[in-house]
C-alpha cells in the first residue's frame, strides 16, 4: 500500500527509483513469486508507465527493468530485439550478454556471437565484462570448430560456428541393408561417432542431389555476419508476459463424449 500509494502521488523527478525499489522489495518479500507477489504485474506496469521516457533509455535500472520482465515473456528474444530497434539499453554491456546468453541455451551459437560482436563494436560499457563474457563463451565453443575457422582462407568474413560439426543429412535416401531381415542404416555423427571408436576416421556425410524438387532452410548456411538492421516502429503493447496465475488458459468447455 505505501509503494502503491507513492507511485500514485509522486511528485519527484526520478520516478524509475519508486518503481525499482518498489520490485525489490516484491522479489525479497516474495522470493518464491506466486500470485501474493505478483512481480509480473508490476513489471508490466512499470515498462508502461515509463515507456517513452528517452533520458533512462541509457540508465541500468531501466535496461535492468526491461530484462527482469522479458523474463516474464513467452519469447524474450523478440523483447531484446525491440530494445534493440529503440536504442534501449543499447550502449550498455547487459544486453548483449543476457542476449546472447538467451541463444546460447537454445543452440545458435554463431548468432549468440553475432550479438557479441555487435556489442563490442559499439563499446558497450563495461566493455571489459563484455568482453570476458564473450572470452568465456568461445571457451564452451568446440576447440576443433574454432581451429577450423582460423585456418579458413575466408575466416575474416564469416561469424563465429559459420563451420559447424557434422550433421545428419535431412531428406535423404534410406537404403535398407540385410537380405532377411533389412535393416535402416546408422549415420552417425560427433560425439556419437568418438564414442562407438575414439581411434575411427569421421565418417563422410551424405550429399544430397545437386536438384531437389524443393528447398530445404538450413539456417547454419546463411552468410554473412551482419545482423538485420530494425527499425524503431510504435509501440502498440508490450510483449505478451506468460499467463497469470489466477487466469485459466483456453480448454473444453464440456467433458462430455
Amino acid at each position: 500500500r505505501e509503494f502503491e500509494a507513492e507511485i500514485r502521488f509522486y511528485s519527484g523527478d526520478d520516478p524509475l527509483d519508486v518503481w525499482e525499489r518498489y520490485i525489490k522489495w516484491t522479489e525479497q518479500t516474495f522470493p518464491g513469486g506466486g500470485k501474493d507477489g505478483n512481480l509480473a504485474a508490476v513489471l508490466e506496469r512499470a515498462v508502461r508507465a515509463l515507456h517513452g521516457q528517452q533520458r533512462y533509455y541509457k540508465d541500468p535500472r531501466y535496461l535492468n527493468l526491461w530484462l527482469k520482465f522479458g523474463d516474464c515473456c513467452n519469447e524474450p528474444l523478440d523483447l531484446y530485439s525491440y530494445l534493440r530497434s529503440q536504442e534501449i539499453g543499447t550502449t550498455l554491456a547487459l544486453l548483449y550478454i543476457t542476449w546472447a546468453e538467451a541463444l546460447e541455451a537454445r543452440g545458435s551459437f554463431r548468432k549468440a556471437d553475432l550479438i557479441f560482436q555487435e556489442g563490442l563494436q559499439r563499446k558497450a560499457e563495461p566493455l571489459d565484462k563484455l568482453q570476458a563474457h564473450h572470452k568465456q563463451f568461445q571457451a564452451r565453443v568446440s576447440r576443433q570448430t574454432l581451429l577450423a575457422l582460423e585456418e579458413s582462407p575466408d575466416g575474416d568474413n564469416m561469424g563465429l560456428l559459420e563451420i559447424a560439426e557434422p550433421q545428419r543429412s535431412s531428406l535423404a535416401d534410406l537404403k535398407g541393408r540385410g537380405k532377411k531381415k533389412v535393416r535402416a542404416p546408422i549415420s552417425r555423427v560427433g560425439d556419437a561417432v568418438k564414442a562407438m571408436n575414439p581411434n575411427s576416421q569421421p565418417l563422410p556425410s551424405v550429399q544430397l542431389s545437386n536438384t531437389p524438387s524443393f528447398a530445404v532452410f538450413d539456417e547454419n548456411s546463411v552468410s554473412g555476419p551482419e545482423i538485420p538492421t530494425l527499425t524503431a516502429q510504435s509501440w502498440p503493447a508490450p510483449p505478451v508476459p506468460r499467463a497469470k496465475e489466477n487466469e485459466l488458459s483456453a480448454g473444453p468447455w464440456n467433458s462430455g463424449r
